[in-house]
C-alpha cells in the first residue's frame, strides 16, 4: 500500500488590505489578495484555495505557480469563476515533480473534498 501525506504548505496568503509607508508604492488587490509577489515565478507545485471558514474550495496544480493562480482570478474560462469572491486563503505547496503533483492534486481533491473540483473526483 502507498501511503501518502499532504504537504506541508511552503506560502500561504490572505486577503488583507495594503497598510501604506511614505515611499511604498499602492499594490493593486486582486480580489483582496495583495501577496502574490510572495509566490515564486518559475517553481511548480500545486495550490488551495480556502473560504475563510477553512473550507477547501478548490485545487490546482502547475508548472509554474504565480501565473497559474493568478489566471483564475482574471480569465473568463476559470471553473472558479463563479466563485473568487468566496476564496480568503490560498496555501501553496512547492512540488518540483510533475507525477508528484498529479498524485497530490487528486488525493487531495478526494481526501478533503474539494468544494468546486469537478474533474478527478473519485468519492462521489
Amino acid at each position: 500500500m502507498i501511503k501518502i501525506e499532504i504537504p506541508t504548505p511552503d506560502i500561504s496568503i490572505t486577503q488583507r488590505e495594503q497598510v501604506r509607508t511614505e515611499n511604498e508604492p499602492e499594490i493593486k488587490a486582486i480580489y483582496g489578495f495583495i501577496d502574490f509577489h510572495k509566490i515564486p515565478r518559475d517553481k511548480g507545485g500545486i495550490f488551495l484555495f480556502f473560504n475563510m471558514h477553512d473550507e477547501l474550495l478548490f485545487v490546482g496544480k502547475a508548472r509554474k505557480l504565480r501565473q497559474r493562480i493568478k489566471k483564475h482570478f482574471e480569465d473568463n474560462v476559470s471553473p472558479m469563476k463563479k466563485y473568487r469572491d468566496e476564496v480568503y486563503r490560498i496555501d501553496i505547496c512547492l512540488v518540483e515533480d510533475p507525477t508528484d503533483r498529479d498524485i497530490y492534486e487528486t488525493f487531495i481533491i478526494n481526501n478533503l473534498h474539494s468544494k468546486y473540483n469537478i474533474d478527478k473526483v473519485f468519492y462521489k
